[in-house]
């Protein structure tokens, strides 16, 4: 089960409006507001430092937090916008959705491969090109993994490993109604040849921006 899910640190925001937003922004503060989950919108805001820093690092739209604002409940929430400057191109505003234990989203799962010992084609020197260091998942927000496995035992130098060998966690599907490749073993003289054609099928996978499914 999930238990690195990050928490986001925020400070309830007094004040609503522009009047209010304004002041944030002039505290080096991006405002923002949580909704959703039953419960009544909170003005939070953040450090303008931090959530640069998020945004930077990339997926802050479909990466589940803990959030934890002082006086409230700590809630489990997923960024659904961000207002950016026209100009500037930088935050001013975002918006967060509480979720339910119920609630079904899609998020990167990273994928953990075991085995290596009784891999054949490994012992040989065989190269394990990882095509998808992680897959996106359609899951249950109170039913999270931390990652799935991917079996190298017997595989051998030519072997591809596909999705539809991996035991995905219970509740969880792909969010790519296709067989895609994972990863593959080859041998060092056959790297690059290799890897050409597994770019071109990850580039076949694109799918779309992160969904989120209220129940």
């Amino acid at each position: 089960m999930a238990g690195e899910i990050p928490d986001l640190h925020a400070q309830e925001r007094t004040g609503t409006g522009k009047g209010a937003a304004r002041a944030a922004r002039r505290a080096k503060m991006v405002p923002g507001i949580v909704f959703g989950g039953d419960k009544e919108p909170l003005a939070i805001q953040v450090p303008f430092n931090e959530l640069l820093k998020r945004l930077k690092a990339g997926r802050f739209k479909s990466t589940l937090f803990n959030l934890k604002v002082e006086g409230q409940e700590d809630v489990r929430v997923i960024c659904r916008d961000v207002q950016r400057d026209v100009v500037k191109d930088l935050p001013t505003h975002f918006d967060l959705l509480r979720l339910r234990r119920t609630t079904r989203l899609n998020l990167f799962i990273p994928v953990e491969f075991v085995g290596h010992e009784e891999c054949p084609g490994l012992s040989k020197g065989g190269v394990l090109t990882t095509v998808r260091p992680e897959v996106e998942l359609n899951v249950q927000a109170g039913d999270i993994p931390d990652h799935i496995t991917v079996d190298l035992s017997g595989k051998d130098i030519g072997d591809v490993m596909h999705i539809d060998e991996v035991d995905l966690p219970k509740g969880a599907k792909v969010t790519v109604d296709r067989n895609f490749v994972i990863a593959n073993l080859s041998a060092p003289s056959s790297l690059k040849s290799s890897g050409d054609d597994d770019e071109e099928e990850v580039a076949a996978d694109e799918v779309p921006a992160t969904e989120v499914e209220e129940s």
